[in-house]
Parts: structure tokens; C-alpha cells; sequence
């Protein structure tokens, strides 16, 4: 009830370039530089949103100071260059912050994060790589603890299994992260593909592409798909069971957990055909 409140709050205050900075290149860098930190699953994907909410407010501020002061072509300009000169180490600085919220595994220090800063060609110091921290912190008014998809994943699969649905809780808990995984990294084909199924037209105006930002930003939407393109891989028998419960506690429709299974094993299929 809680994770279905938070998710329905987040989508009615939505901002309307959410997703800008969730883009395939921004994904995968975060992605292996937490792979490379030994980071746990759920860090990858708070460092992933804590960058997206950060950067969206801060283009907002950055913009309306400037556009104060500077014609508007002027104004972006000004603005689209700082971001370029600090991305990188504001990526950094999620990615510290993220695993600083996980309990159980070592947090990205200060000497890690530099020596990593350095060995692709950037020059800060422990004292800029702090204030980039507190500027981050600054403009998410310190609530940097944002509940990801994968909590809402495990959440449900843990329901699913109290609620009596036979499922081989292991193996599908592994397969929904690297489902989760690829929701994450191919975003804009599943999604497009699940627009286009919605509308039933291969060529959606932008009204109907600004109507659908709910929908790609919706955790729980995302979450109960990937279950139930997992359950559908790994116990085909199971599927409809477990489609029937998801729509018990969530109130999602069959008809939207077949859709985007469906966007979901086309990628799949996609990706491996020669």
C-alpha cells in the first residue's frame, strides 16, 4: 500500500521531461560503473533515478536564473554547457550517494570515486568531488531515498508467494532483475512498442506521446511486466495464475500486464534474431 501510494504521488507531481536522462548511454554507464564497484542490484537502479530527478530539477533552476538575465537562446546555451563540464562527475556523485543508502555492502569512498575520475582524464579534488555531493543533495532537499522498481518487484513477488502462487522463487527473482535490467537499457523500443499497442497506430502524435510519460514512469506498471514476462519464461502453466493475481494486488488489467509482457519478449526476441 505504501510502495502504490509513493508511486501514485510521484506520478500525479510528474515532471514533463521525465525519462530525459534515463537515456541507453546514461543506463549502461551507471550500470558498469556499479558493476565495477562490486554494487548491489538495487544501488544501479537508485543511482539511475536519483540523476534523473537531480538533473531535471537542476536544468529548471539553472534555466529560470539565467532566464532572468540572458535572452532565452543565450540562456540555454549557457546552461546546456555547465551541465556537459559537471555530468560526469554529477553521475559520480549518485552513484556514491546510492550506495551510501545500502546497508549491506561497502560504500563508494571518496579515493575510489577520484581514482576512477582520473583514469578517464578528469582532474577533481576530494574537495570538489564533496561539494558535488552536497549540490546534489542540496537540490533533491536531501530525500535521496526513492523507492526503485526492483523494490517494487520483490515486493510482489514476496506477495505472490504469501498469496499461495507456486513459483520457483529463486530463479525467477533472477530473471526479473535481468528483465528489469533490460527495461532499463532499451527503454525507448519497449516503450514505443507499447504505445503503438495502446493506440493501435504505428505513428502517435505528440499528444498521445506526452499522455504516455504516466505510463513509462510508472514503477508499478513496470514492475508487475517484468514478473509477468518472467513467469511467462521461466512456468508458461503458471502465467495466467500469476496474471490473475497481479490484477488482484494491484489493480493493473490483464489486458496491460499482456500488453507490455508482450513489448517485453518482442525486445527479446529482437535482440537475438540474427
Amino acid at each position: 500500500i505504501h510502495l502504490a501510494k509513493e508511486n501514485e504521488q510521484y506520478l500525479s507531481e510528474l515532471h514533463e521531461q521525465a525519462g530525459c536522462f534515463k537515456e541507453t548511454r546514461i543506463v549502461e554507464f551507471i550500470f558498469l560503473l556499479s558493476e565495477k564497484w562490486h554494487l548491489d542490484q538495487s544501488t544501479r537502479y537508485q543511482a539511475v533515478e536519483l540523476l534523473e530527478r537531480f538533473m531535471i530539477k537542476q536544468v529548471e533552476q539553472m534555466c529560470d536564473d539565467r532566464g532572468s538575465t540572458q535572452g532565452q537562446r543565450s540562456s540555454w546555451s549557457s546552461v546546456r554547457d555547465q551541465i556537459t563540464n559537471t555530468f560526469v562527475l554529477r553521475l559520480v556523485s549518485c552513484v556514491q550517494l546510492a550506495s551510501k543508502l545500502s546497508l549491506h555492502y561497502s560504500r563508494v569512498t571518496s579515493d575510489t570515486a577520484l581514482t576512477f575520475l582520473q583514469s578517464i582524464k578528469y582532474s577533481y579534488t576530494k574537495q570538489e568531488l564533496l561539494e558535488s555531493e552536497l549540490a546534489v543533495l542540496n537540490t533533491l532537499h536531501f530525500h535521496i531515498n526513492v523507492s526503485t522498481p526492483l523494490a517494487y518487484v520483490e515486493l510482489l513477488l514476496e506477495v505472490l508467494g504469501y498469496n499461495g502462487c507456486l513459483l520457483p522463487a529463486k530463479p525467477l527473482h533472477q530473471l526479473c532483475v535481468q528483465l528489469l535490467d533490460l527495461c532499463y537499457l532499451t527503454r525507448e523500443t519497449i516503450y514505443d512498442t507499447l504505445l503503438k499497442i495502446a493506440i493501435e497506430n504505428s505513428t502517435p502524435s505528440k499528444l498521445q506521446i506526452a499522455k504516455f510519460l504516466t505510463v513509462k514512469e510508472d514503477f508499478m506498471l513496470l514492475a508487475v511486466g517484468v514478473i509477468s514476462t518472467g513467469v511467462f519464461i521461466l512456468s508458461p502453466g503458471r502465467w495466467e495464475q500469476a496474471v490473475e493475481h497481479l490484477n488482484c494486488i494491484t489493480g493493473i488489467t490483464p489486458q496491460s500486464i499482456l500488453e507490455f509482457s508482450y513489448a517485453v519478449v518482442r525486445r527479446i526476441v529482437g535482440s537475438t534474431t540474427p
